[in-house]
């Protein structure tokens, strides 16, 4: 199948040759669905929190904060293009004398462009537009119906340059002392909730290439100010998705897809290759958050209380886990049903069905390994029509049954009975996950050991005119932590404010 040229683009990208074979057999055979049993729901799989639980959970995270290592991990990387995709549509349209200003009004299609415009001066990018486009204010060049002046400052290089820059570094909030991107908001929540009074915060975008030297220039621009509003010393790390995760690119007929000059086309793995990004990191604790899930000040308050709220349950189950596998590393059988029962009651993990024929040894072994795996808790909102994953009780492989975020593409679409399931989920992951990556003696895991390689995701593109089927690796919050130890905890719906579109930043959340 691979030539000897082939093999050496293979080395050169730093990917394993079994790596890439087994994934050309993905193709062949496919993947599983996801068996969901049923959807998670308050009371059964998803904690609620009364006030004197938030409290009490916030009141110890308060307390151990200084003897932890907090890290947050951003995914950054993603360019904010799609943002901004009827702003294209618009702009190439009226560039090709297709259209004009008048069917902003006309044109259902084009609805939202006309309240982009009308909201224009309310956006926080629009002094750095004004600028940028100096003759004539932006409410006269509305007014005048000079739409394209207005789309090119904002949309291309010559411009702002928004459409090819990254969510990260677009202005979000307006402040009275100047407008803040995503960067600068997560730097703000990182000091509120990511280390004591005195200690040291720490926070890890990964980012492109190509747009590492932007990042780097403008944290270090804003981290002295805040650094010295908050006391608290501030560290940020960057790194790349690497290209060794990149997945091979297959034709119809499951052959390695060739470009024009013969070489196999790789394709960047999906978020799932990000584990490998934050395998590489140390920390007691890593918050996981995306990065254009931000809000201005005036409504950081409740998302923090929750961020600390769900980091001090999670050291606190840690603190049980440990001490239940030392007990049953010292005792032995004689905890065998005490072991069992906190697996199933606290753990949120069915013990598979022939597990009661097994010997005492192997009992032990399996609830060894149950108990030694990273935990994370999963913040969970109220499905309000939001894309996204949703919290589900579902069959793994070993036989067990346990708490797994499952996304629409893992579901069979033709058996009516999992669809009726996962449509009948209450609640969906907004990526609020708080993650405990360390071992009872402090040795962080190999995260890579414990994501379900059978979780992966196969999709159907083209390249220069020809079909092809490409590849995303198990994804960071579901298949990727598959073999964790998962628990569900319900957060409002006021911390999940995604920006998607140019529009979302019109909305109250984001206004302040």
């Amino acid at each position: 199948m691979f030539t000897e040229k082939d093999l050496a683009q293979i080395a050169e990208r730093g990917s394993a040759l079994a790596d890439v074979q087994t994934q050309v057999e993905n193709f062949k055979q496919g993947f599983p669905f996801l068996q969901v049993l049923k959807a998670a729901t308050v009371g059964d799989g998803i904690i609620r929190l009364s006030e004197e639980e938030l409290a009490a959970h916030i009141v110890f995270y308060d307390q151990v904060l200084a003897e932890k290592k907090i890290l947050k991990f951003v995914p950054a990387s993603g360019a904010a293009s799609r943002m901004f995709k009827a702003l294209f549509a618009c702009l190439s349209s009226f560039e090709a004398g297709e259209g004009d200003a008048s069917s902003l009004a006309a044109n259902d299609q084009l609805q939202s462009l006309g309240y982009f415009f009308h909201h224009l001066n309310d956006f926080a990018f629009s002094d750095e537009l004004q600028q940028t486009i100096g003759n004539g204010s932006l409410s006269e060049l509305v007014a005048e119906q000079k739409v394209v002046p207005i789309l090119q400052a904002l949309l291309n290089e010559e411009g702002l340059g928004y459409g090819k820059l990254p969510k990260g570094l677009l202005k979000f909030h307006s402040y009275p002392e100047g407008a803040r991107t995503p960067a600068e908001e997560h730097l703000v929540e990182a000091v509120s909730y990511g280390a004591a009074s005195g200690g040291t915060a720490y926070l890890h975008f990964t980012v492109s290439p190509e747009h590492m030297g932007k990042f780097q220039a403008l944290i270090s621009e804003k981290k002295p100010a805040l650094e010295a509003a908050s006391g608290v010393q501030i560290e940020v790390s960057y790194s790349i998705q690497k290209p060794a995760t990149d997945t091979i690119a297959v034709d119809m007929a499951n052959a390695p897809f060739r470009l024009s000059d013969d070489s196999i086309l790789f394709r960047p793995g999906g978020h799932g290759a990000l584990l490998e990004n934050l395998n590489d990191l140390e920390a007691d604790i890593m918050f996981i958050k995306n990065i254009d899930n931000v809000v201005p000040d005036s409504l950081k308050p409740e998302t923090i209380r929750y961020k600390k709220a769900l980091a001090g349950l999670l050291l606190q189950v840690q603190e049980q886990v440990f001490a239940s596998l030392n007990k049953l590393d010292a005792e032995g059988a004689a905890v065998l049903s005490e072991t069992e029962d906190f697996v199933k009651s606290t753990l949120a993990c069915q013990l598979p069905e022939a597990y009661g024929s097994w010997s005492e040894a192997d009992k032990m072994a399996y609830l060894r390994g149950k108990l030694h795996r990273p935990i994370r808790i999963c913040g969970m909102v109220k499905n309000e029509g939001e894309p996204g994953g949703g919290p589900f009780w579902a069959l793994n492989a070993d036989g067990s049954v346990s708490l797994q975020i499952a996304e629409s593409a893992q579901i069979d679409k033709d058996n009516a009975d999992q669809m009726g399931i996962m449509q009948g989920a209450t609640h969906f992951n907004p990526v609020d996950l708080v993650c405990a990556p360390r071992d009872k003696d402090g040795n962080s895991f190999d995260l890579l050991a414990f994501r379900d390689p059978q979780t992966g995701f196969i999709a159907y593109k083209s390249k220069d005119g020809k079909d092809l089927k490409a590849q995303e690796l198990p994804g960071l919050w579901n298949g990727a932590m598959a073999n964790w130890t998962t628990l569900f905890v319900e957060v409002p719906i006021i911390t999940f404010n995604p920006v998607k579109t140019v529009n979302d930043l019109l909305r109250p959340q984001h206004q302040g």
